[in-house]
């Protein structure tokens, strides 16, 4: 089953997780809360016996260092560490100079903090409350909900409706205009891979929507899953303080759950981090059910009929040609092969094929041989709301990795596949919707193993593409979208 999976271009991998009872109850993570929360409190209070923990609170026109915040050292992007102690826990937010410490009471390092450098101001990353040190009071002042909206932007039911019906543009601190929902995501070594993969499964909007609302994962324990919804609304964020942003605790936690097999100065090959990460996170939404729906599996997952000729590959004892339903999330698109002289004219001509040939591969008809798989073939018999396909650039030999430059030409607006393969048939017997408009585009750049990835998006609300890589974000023609050397597309499905 794994070697159909691979062969038909099926990007799912099972093996990555085992099968677990279900997600922990809600009311488990009530005790852990609970627990946390003293600890916190117990951080907080003040290592002198003699000195009572100050409770009061105080307004804006109260405190006298309110003027003192400095909302262009603000970065809530990075890990929320201690930067003296390196801790995650009871952090506090300087506010004057942006970094961050543990703990607010005496000999903590927020306190002496304040003492040192005359910064008096503090924010506790986990609530946004905000606290004068060492005077000890909490301040509370509508001149604060910029600072407190930008470390944990929120969502609206109504504003994530109208996201897609009217054309938006935010204003940064330093003056500068952005588009939210379209910004830079910084590469802040080598993730661009993780960037760009990022950029294109935002487009797919029921699971831009679902993230969005963090009531729908609460009661997830995943650090990825909560994590990834953090970057969805920061990016979305429509009073941000800068116009880009840093994927840095995205990055950590991906680093974490994936074992380092993705990390942030290490190149890593896009397609591959979308397949760990969809289902990944489809693994952490339905508590390792693998067989259980989730945002992801309702979006991208299809169905493909895999038959395997009598006498060949798994049915090489049978009498009989062996046919499986396989599950898929995305589907591998083959190239033919270069060539490997030039022309008359001393030229390298680089070859350009349809997407609708290579579609092919899956019309149920042609055969594929392979010596461990056998003869088989491949048809799709559920077609996804949106479709990821991935074009084989990248082939791997006993010495090295080439990669194939063929040009694949593809229509970005109203790709029918019942022009190439058979449209599976609805319940009453008609063929179901099967035309997709592209929403995004995964480029690659350069020689095998080495080069860059950027990524066209379609910005619907304007019907207008964009390039973006990592902080870059220009316009572009659609022209120049087919035109380049395409390895991952997002298609959404018109009803």
């Amino acid at each position: 089953m794994k070697r159909d999976r691979e062969e038909a271009g099926l990007e799912d991998e099972t093996e990555q997780q085992p099968e677990a009872d279900g997600a922990p109850p809600q009311e488990a993570a009530q005790p852990q809360a609970a627990a946390q929360q003293e600890y916190d409190e117990d951080d907080d209070k003040p290592l002198m016996a003699n000195y009572k923990m100050s409770r009061s609170m105080r307004k804006g026109a109260e405190c006298p260092y309110l003027d003192t915040i400095s909302r262009q050292n603000l970065d809530f992007d990075f890990e929320k560490c201690c930067s003296v102690t390196l801790s995650g826990h009871n952090v506090y937010a300087c506010l004057v100079c942006g970094k961050y410490f543990q703990g607010r009471g005496p000999s903590t390092q927020a306190y002496t903090h304040a003492l040192e450098a005359g910064h008096h101001m503090y924010m506790k990353v986990v609530d946004g409350r905000v606290y004068c040190l060492p005077d000890m009071y909490e301040v509370q002042d509508r001149s604060l909900a910029d600072i407190q909206y930008v470390l944990n932007p929120t969502f609206t039911a109504e504003e994530v409706s109208k996201l897609d019906t009217a054309v938006r543009w935010a204003r940064a601190l330093d003056g500068s205009e952005y588009m939210p929902g379209l910004v830079g995501l910084n590469n802040m070594k080598q993730n661009d891979y993780a960037n760009v993969v990022a950029q294109a499964l935002i487009r797919v909007h029921p699971i831009r929507d679902f993230f969005l609302r963090p009531e729908n994962y609460a009661s997830c324990q995943s650090l990825l899953v909560q994590r990834f919804g953090e970057l969805v609304r920061k990016v979305w964020n429509p009073r941000a303080f800068k116009g880009q942003v840093s994927p840095h605790e995205f990055m950590q936690a991906v680093m974490s759950a994936s074992n380092k097999r993705f990390i942030i100065d290490k190149q890593s090959d896009p397609l591959e981090f979308l397949s760990w990460l969809v289902n990944t996170l489809h693994l952490d939404l339905t508590g390792g059910k693998r067989k259980k729906r989730s945002i992801i599996t309702d979006c991208l997952q299809g169905e493909l009929e895999v038959v395997t000729e009598a006498g060949t590959g798994k049915a090489k004892e049978a009498m009989q040609d062996a046919t499986d339903h396989v599950p898929f999330l995305m589907l591998g698109l083959d190239l033919p092969a270069a060539p490997l002289f030039k022309d008359v004219m001393d030229k390298v001509i680089i070859p350009q094929v349809p997407i609708f040939d290579i579609l092919r591969k899956f019309d149920g008809e042609l055969v594929h041989e392979d010596i461990k798989a056998g003869r088989r073939r491949f048809r799709v018999t559920r077609l996804p709301r949106f479709l990821v396909l991935h074009v084989r650039r990248f082939l791997k030999n006993q010495f090295f990795v080439e990669k194939n430059p063929t040009i694949v030409n593809f229509p970005v607006k109203n790709m029918e596949l019942s022009a190439c393969i058979p449209v599976p048939k609805g319940p009453n017997g008609q063929p179901v919707p099967s035309k997709y408009d592209l929403v995004a585009s995964v480029v690659h750049e350069g020689k095998a193993g080495q080069g860059l990835y950027r990524v066209h998006i379609h910005r619907k609300v304007e019907d207008v593409w964009y390039e973006v890589q990592d902080l870059r974000v220009t316009d572009v023609l659609p022209q120049m979208v087919a035109l380049s050397e395409t390895y991952l597309q997002v298609y959404e499905l018109k009803q």
